[in-house]
């Protein structure tokens, strides 16, 4: 380690020293759509005489400083025509481009756009991208595109299930992904159970999943970050998307403030399969929407204003006697400022919000619960030459936790107003990042974040024996809750416990050849909030709560190293990656643990540890009529609490156990196939290891009574999960390019009917007094068809 800090200061002081031997200029601007001014994320600035370059930010942006002289630059980014242009670099230079969309069919499925040889070289690794198209284009279930099965198909990701919210991320948990929309945390990224996700496709501009070498500016979450960034407008003219399908339609609408200037765009979802239902005399009820909203204005070169919001609603009923109401809320106003053409800051005042409601009818009461968080986040990019950029910032969050409250619906209602505490912490950070090119073939991204977590005070807090809120009977050989002995009561403005630490990354780059590179990369990271659910799949009802006294915050350790290659001039690419992690304090249940309507969590949980390791592969066809990917990944999840005593047990007798999102094998094929300009068949098939579960193994009579004997923790599996789905682009004028413009969409979700478990049950038959197994199955196969439309 010191000899690589060695290097990379014996780097800093070469690159200032030639800096100052030859005269150097700065050239940077903005790169955006021609028909929209719409900016574009991860454009290539290509100097080829030079043999560098650079790539556009989240907000179009890019800045290059090279020595003065006369140079060819190109500009290339996947969809749209190159610019290729001589400049004269006698002075600092500010240079805006504007891409216009080629007129070829390139909306091809392609996991990232930056597909040249330049990106073979930076240490960025564990990254996807996708773009809309993309998602539109993968054939899911009641064909809703939907963002979160399209990037279930990437080597590394899975889910726990259909009809399961949340993904998995190398072995980690739904709960250790951060999620960001315009930089806003969303706390629950499904519709409907799982069956759709939070994100409109049509308002997106752009995705980023990061599985690992996190750069320091992203923390909070332990397994990965997605990263989505919503459009901006169109601010030249009017323009409206949508579809109209089986469940759920969509409309999108965007439009100049100010021409040139400021634009705006809305955009709302809606499904009405619950309009239908009381034609077969159903009283239940089950419908989403949600709302996408921004507002862009460039006061002038320099200062850019961005108000972005999102608000999502799921209400689900059963007759009169029960009604689920749950979704997130998040608004965020940013600034962007130019200090120079070498430096960008970008400054958000960001709320998020994430609600769980529920109205028992039947017992008259009310219930309600979510998180709330308000965040100020100030970012620094400093462009400072060709090798070396920096980047810092610093990030407040205030949070509020409500457990939950409830309340009587009616006067007659026999139910006392109860509320649960609510907790309350402070998180900050601060981190540095930084971009170093050490040599022609040697690239470096290393950098430091320190963060801290405050506990604040709240009204009522137990005390226990020895601070042991579990205690173990060693006669019954069980973990039972401590019984208090106090109550603690603290102002609001209290620290009750205090959390530091100091998260390094790092991640290089060595390039073998002009086609191929070896990268490596390590980071640790630490979470400070925790969802609290003892089911595979996280559900609306689960309660997420703050690291405390009790409770510690999980910490990972990862490392990781991949070969990448284009080859067959960029049209095939190959990515294999294997990684390791570990987390330290993972939560984990007591038997029995009731975590509904619970004022003291830290009576059921015992702090374990998990470990993930495996190897990833993705390849590649990037261009022709045909194209697609491969994605297989082989590995292991696994956990592990020990007892805390030697007399204790600890979970699973203290061994290794499968986490329920252990899946051994992991394989999905997507392709599309263009016919002509008018049909398109888009295609994927996915293979995964059954989920780990506990099945009963042997049985025993008690006083009359059967009791099942388990095995030992999700030491059995579901039967393998497999299916094939397709789909139909009809497009019946290919060639139009202005006014309506439409296309259909015919897909079929599990072409072959298969039975995919969902879970497995154990009963004994009335008739026959045999034990017998019952599977659950979701989804048989699901034809469906929608029709989409633009103007």
């Amino acid at each position: 380690m010191k000899y690589i800090l060695a290097c990379c200061l014996l780097g800093f002081c070469l690159n200032v020293s030639m800096t100052l031997a030859q005269e150097k200029f700065t050239i940077s601007g903005v790169v955006s759509d021609q028909n929209n001014n719409e900016t574009l994320i991860g454009v290539n600035i290509l100097f080829p005489e030079l043999n560098t370059g650079t790539v556009t930010n989240e907000y179009g942006f890019y800045s290059i400083t090279i020595p003065k002289g006369n140079y060819k630059i190109i500009v290339s980014y996947l969809g749209y025509t190159n610019i290729s242009k001589t400049i004269n670099l006698s002075t600092n230079l500010k240079q805006d481009f504007q891409l216009e969309e080629t007129l070829e069919n390139l909306d091809e499925v392609v996991i990232t756009k930056n597909i040249e040889e330049i990106n073979i070289s930076k240490p960025q690794m564990s990254v996807n991208v996708l773009s809309a198209n993309t998602i539109k284009q993968i054939p899911v279930v009641l064909g809703e595109a939907d963002v979160i099965k399209a990037i279930t198909l990437l080597p590394g990701v899975s889910n726990a299930g259909e009809n399961s919210s949340g993904f998995n991320v190398r072995g980690g948990a739904a709960d250790q992904n951060l999620i960001l929309l315009d930089e806003a945390t969303i706390y629950n990224s499904s519709h409907l159970f799982g069956l759709f996700s939070v994100f409109n496709p049509d308002a997106i501009k752009d995705l980023k999943l990061y599985k690992g070498g996190i750069p320091a500016r992203y923390g909070g979450r332990v397994s990965s970050v997605l990263d989505i960034y919503q459009k901006e407008g169109n601010s030249n003219e009017f323009h409206a998307n949508g579809g109209i399908g089986l469940v759920a339609s969509r409309l999108l609408a965007e439009g100049p403030i100010k021409k040139n200037t400021g634009s705006f765009l809305f955009g709302g979802r809606s499904s009405y399969a619950h309009l239908f239902l009381p034609l077969f005399n159903s009283d239940n009820v089950a419908y989403f929407y949600d709302l996408n909203t921004k507002l862009s204005y460039k006061i002038n070169s320099k200062n850019n204003m961005y108000l972005s919001g999102y608000f999502g609603r799921d209400v689900f009923s059963i007759a009169d006697s029960f009604e689920n109401t749950y979704g997130n809320s998040v608004i965020n106003l940013r600034w962007n400022h130019l200090f120079s053409n070498k430096l960008f800051s970008n400054l958000s005042l960001i709320y998020s919000d994430y609600y769980y409601g529920l109205k028992l009818n039947f017992v008259e009461f009310n219930w309600n619960s979510g998180i709330q968080n308000f965040n100020v986040k100030y970012d620094f990019k400093d462009y400072l030459n060709d090798k070396f950029k920096l980047y810092y910032g610093l990030n407040s969050i205030y949070y509020k936790f409500n457990p939950g409250k409830i309340e009587p619906s009616s006067e007659t209602s026999g139910i006392n107003p109860y509320k649960l505490t609510d907790k309350f912490a402070f998180e900050n950070d601060l981190y540095v990042d930084i971009e170093h090119q050490l040599s022609d073939k040697i690239q470096l991204s290393y950098g430091l974040r320190l963060s801290s977590f405050l506990r604040l005070g709240q009204s009522e807090l137990n005390t226990y024996s020895n601070n042991q809120a579990v205690n173990f009977n060693e006669e019954l050989q069980i973990y039972e809750k401590a019984e208090p002995t106090g109550v603690e009561t603290f102002k609001k403005s209290h620290v009750i416990k205090s959390f530091y630490n100091l998260e390094p990354r790092f991640s290089i780059a060595y390039q073998v050849s002009d086609h191929s590179s070896i990268k490596a990369s390590y980071n640790r990271l630490s979470q400070y909030s925790h969802l609290l659910s003892n089911t595979s799949s996280p559900t609306p009802l689960d309660v997420w709560t703050p690291s405390g006294k009790y409770i510690k915050p999980q910490l990972l350790d990862q490392i990781a190293i991949g070969y990448y290659k284009n080859f067959d001039k960029n049209s095939y690419s190959l990515e294999i990656e294997s990684f390791f992690k570990t987390i330290q304090n993972r939560i984990d249940y007591i038997d029995g643990a009731d975590l509904i309507a619970n004022d003291a969590i830290e009576q059921v949980i015992l702090n374990g540890k998990a470990r993930a390791y495996g190897l990833e592969l993705l390849l590649r066809k990037n261009q022709g009529r045909f194209n697609g990917w491969l994605a297989y990944t082989l590995s292991k999840s696994e956990q592990q609490t020990k007892g805390r005593t030697p007399s204790e047990l600890g979970i699973n007798n203290g061994n290794w156990y499968n986490t329920p999102y252990d899946k051994t094998h992991d394989i999905s094929v997507t392709g599309q196939y263009t016919f002509n300009d008018k049909w398109e068949l888009n295609s994927n098939f996915i293979f995964q290891t059954g989920q780990p579960t506990s099945f009963p193994v042997s049985q025993y009579e008690y006083n009359g009574v059967t009791i099942a004997n388990f095995n030992s923790r999700n030491a059995s599996r579901l039967p393998s999960y497999h299916r094939l789905d397709l789909s139909m682009k009809y497009t019946p004028k290919p060639n139009k390019n202005h006014g309506y413009q439409s296309y259909w969409v015919f897909s079929i979700y599990n072409a072959y009917n298969r039975k995919n478990a969902s879970s497995i049950t154990f009963r004994q038959n009335r008739n026959t007094r045999n034990n017998e197994a019952i599977r659950l199955s979701i989804f048989g196969i699901i034809p469906s068809f929608s029709y989409n439309f633009k103007f």
